[in-house]
């Protein structure tokens, strides 16, 4: 009986061999006449279709036939061409613009459309147009506010600055510009964004999931892109508001080889203020510019360059100036239809300066940092694809430098000891389809930090320098036993640690998917700041000695989907994440010029948790998003020793950053070619404080006193914001068109409270609370042309 069943399954294999077709894989990239990549160009050959990736790639496999290929895109001929399939094929196609086409073909590729497929989770991405319909206090559009709309991201408040990421602090977020590093991302204490919007191509925020190629943050990575300028034709866009004006410049060099781009902002605001004998004034301004040449067919050179300043004074007994600067050459290489390198070297400042007359001193501080980097993307198979490549940056920081402005001010001169850091790191990672349904993302970072030597170094008895008086309850600095100069060329201290990185995609079709990650990230430099939210007077601080590497995992897990034709498109997260070695302050905490703040700072460890939802409407009249977060973020730092209380008695505490509801809705509407509506609803749990739950007299002075940390919130935070855009007929005798911008920030004046101070009512003689609010209800109005 068993030679039948032999003989069907001999049968089998007979058929399967004579019917079966073998499969090749045809391969290429599509471009433009001046080798730019096309992405989302539609490929169809036979039956078959897809899509060229970001880089203008695609793959289709097919059985061994003759086929008829089309490639098409928008503003191009569309390509034709008979191909015969009998072996693996690696094309180059090259797409001609047609010869009717008068305006100059954009090549853009929807970067906020989610994809289902890709491995990548936990990342929002925001082109220009939709950053420009929020609307913004005083009608100036803002990038980090466009940012807080999206889940798992919030702020201290309005009037501050930075923004949190998943419960982390600000300084925790890794900020780059056309790959340059920036320490601050403000303007006016919080009230603007140092981003120019008019000069922003996109943005890509990373929550979790975080590639391989980014390091030294454990939050996320906010990744911003610039403009490149028109290679055709010189164009420009200007605008002008209540307190603020714009310009964007940009056109060819040379025609279709190189271009430039100008931007810059201002304020006038303090201008209006002279105008009523006001000695005050806050103001700020910036400057972007751009170049991009076309070396060759295989390269392309890049010029990035940005300046900003602030400048506020009070009475003429008070002034601040702080700013940022950078610039950054990068290099584009292609070696062949599989491998590109990019290669940058960039150069980034910030600088703060503070004159208080009142006093009689003034002080600075600044950092700075030199970047080197190489990454290379390599296509090594079907459904292989890996990114590999080595960086190394040099910090240098200084703390501060203390001057008197007069001889009567009683302030020596006093330079705080500068703090010098390389770090290094390579990366591998790579993009593997394990399945037709399965993806992985799977990398490993190797980063390396030294601290350099430097001036006074100080030791302590056996390396603490904060002591704890257990007979008082409090933790007190500690006496060096010894200071001594070290060799800026010698390491302090060193650290190495392993990155590995994990995502994982499961797709169930091409519009639904489940996906799951794991980040293992360190941070080597730390904000000093014991406030909410950041200001210009923070000062960073490497790891050394007595300061730690923070050091986060975070998992994630997600649900995404595209509805009814991609015309909808819902994400669900859950996460959990933890931060070894987070820097705390012990009760009473001076970081003002201090020059030994390991007196002040304990290693204590955050966490985090919680889901966020994302529903968004894509397309139609009527676009936009609902983003819902839940969450919780704690901070415990436990005593050092049984002996030791800790801080907060070493229990968990609300992190400043905590926010149990989080809300928003954005939406809008285009009701015709004129009018186009926009709109925004922030709903809060009001942020964690403490607040005093008794006092004392004290040589007359009423002392309060705490039960613990953060046991308190501020109200509820709530907010609507609507503004409407009118863009008139383009006349036909005119080259240029015009808009007026109409703008309510809270629009039913909710005065939200940005803190809430106890004083004692000298009539009644009880303690009262009296909130303190920055904004009521704000109207605007700006005119803008294009040109």
């Amino acid at each position: 009986m068993y030679y039948k069943f032999y003989l069907l399954f001999a049968l089998f294999c007979f058929f399967q061999l004579a019917f079966s077709q073998k499969t090749h894989k045809v391969a290429g990239q599509v471009l433009t006449e001046e080798n730019e990549p096309i992405p989302g160009a539609n490929i169809s050959i036979g039956s078959a279709g897809t899509t060229s990736d970001f880089e203008g790639f695609f793959q289709i496999k097919l059985t061994e036939e003759t086929y008829l290929l089309k490639i098409s895109y928008l503003g191009f001929k569309t390509y034709s061409q008979k191909i015969t399939v009998d072996g693996d094929k690696n094309l180059r196609i090259q797409l001609k613009e047609k010869q009717e086409v008068l305006d100059e073909i954009i090549i853009t590729q929807d970067v906020e459309a989610l994809n289902t497929r890709s491995a990548q989770m936990s990342v929002n991405t925001l082109k220009a147009e939709s950053i420009q319909k929020i609307p913004a206090v005083f009608g100036e559009v803002d990038v980090i506010r466009s940012l807080l709309q999206l889940p798992g991201v919030s702020n201290g408040g309005e009037g501050t600055s930075g923004f949190n990421v998943r419960g982390g602090h600000a300084d925790q977020n890794l900020i780059l510009v056309d790959d340059v590093v920036l320490f601050n991302a403000s303007h006016l204490f919080g009230f603007f964004s140092v981003f120019n919007a008019n000069s922003i191509d996109y943005l890509k925020l990373y929550k979790a999931g975080i590639p391989a190629k980014f390091g030294g943050r454990v939050s996320s990575v906010l990744d911003i892109k610039q403009k490149k300028g028109s290679k055709k034709t010189f164009k420009g866009k200007a605008s002008i508001g209540i307190i603020s004006s714009q310009l964007l410049l940009e056109g060819p060099i040379q025609k279709d080889k190189s271009s430039f781009l100008f931007a810059g902002r201002g304020t006038y605001a303090h201008l209006f203020l002279k105008l009523t004998d006001n000695k005050n004034a806050a103001y700020f301004y910036d400057l972007n510019a751009k170049y991009t040449t076309r070396l060759n067919a295989n390269n392309d050179l890049n010029i990035s360059i940005y300046h900003g300043n602030d400048y506020v004074t009070i009475n003429d007994s008070f002034s601040n100036t702080y700013g940022s600067s950078f610039a950054n050459l990068n290099l584009k290489h292609r070696f062949n239809s599989d491998l590109n390198a990019n290669f940058n070297f960039s150069y980034s400042l910030y600088n703060f300066q503070l004159d208080l007359d009142l006093v009689g001193f003034d002080f600075k501080n600044d950092i700075s940092n030199f970047n080197l980097n190489a990454n290379f993307k390599q296509r090594i198979a079907e459904g292989f694809k890996l990114n590999y490549g080595l960086s190394s940056i040099k910090y240098n920081i200084n703390p501060g430098t203390i001057k008197p402005t007069r001889p009567d001010s009683g302030i020596n001169t006093d330079d705080l000891a500068e703090k010098n850091a390389y770090e290094h790191a390579a990366f591998i990672s790579a993009e593997h389809q394990l399945s037709s349904d399965l993806k992985a993302e799977y990398g490993l970072r190797l980063n390396a930090f030294w601290r350099m030597g430097e001036k006074e170094f100080k030791g302590y008895t056996n390396d603490l320098p904060i002591l704890y008086d257990a007979e008082k309850g409090i933790y007190e600095k500690a006496e060096p036993i010894e200071i001594i100069d070290q060799s800026k060329s010698s390491i302090q201290k060193e650290f190495y640690n392993l990155e590995p990185r994990l995502s994982l995609a499961y797709s169930f079709n091409d519009d639904t998917s489940i996906k799951a990650s794991f980040n293992h990230l360190t941070q080597n430099l730390h904000l000093l700041s014991n406030t909410s939210s950041p200001t210009p007077f923070d000062v960073w601080t490497p790891s050394g000695a007595y300061v730690k590497p923070q050091k986060l995992n975070q998992y994630s897990v997600g649900y995404f989907k595209n509805l009814k034709g991609k015309k909808f498109s819902l994400e669900a997260e859950v996460f959990f994440k933890t931060v070894d070695n987070r820097i705390d302050y012990v009760d009473g905490a001076n970081l003002i010029a201090n020059d030994a703040v390991e007196q002040i700072i304990l290693n204590g460890e955050s966490r985090a948790y919680g889901l966020e939802f994302l529903l968004r409407k894509n397309t139609g009249k009527l676009t936009g998003w609902l983003a819902y977060t839940l969450s919780k973020s704690e901070q415990r730092t436990p005593g050092r020793t049984t002996q030791e209380n800790g801080i907060n008695n070493g229990e968990w505490y609300l992190s400043n950053y905590d926010k149990t509801h989080d809300i928003s809705i954005t939406a809008s509407y285009d009701l015709n070619k004129k009018w186009t509506f926009n709109s925004s609803f922030n709903l809060q749990t009001g942020r964690p404080v403490s607040f005093p739950v008794g006092q004392f007299e004290y040589q007359g002075l009423n002392i309060p006193v705490y039960e613990g940390r953060n046991l308190n919130r501020l109200p509820t935070y709530h907010r609507l914001d609507l503004s409407a855009t009118l863009t008139p007929e383009k006349e036909v005798s005119k080259n240029w068109t015009s808009s007026w911008t109409f703008g309510i920030y809270n629009l039913y004046n909710r005065k939200n409270a940005a803190s809430l101070n106890f004083e004692q009512n000298r009539t009644t003689g009880l303690n009262e609370a009296n909130r303190f609010s920055i904004f009521g209800i704000v109207p605007s109005v700006s005119y803008q042309i294009s040109f």
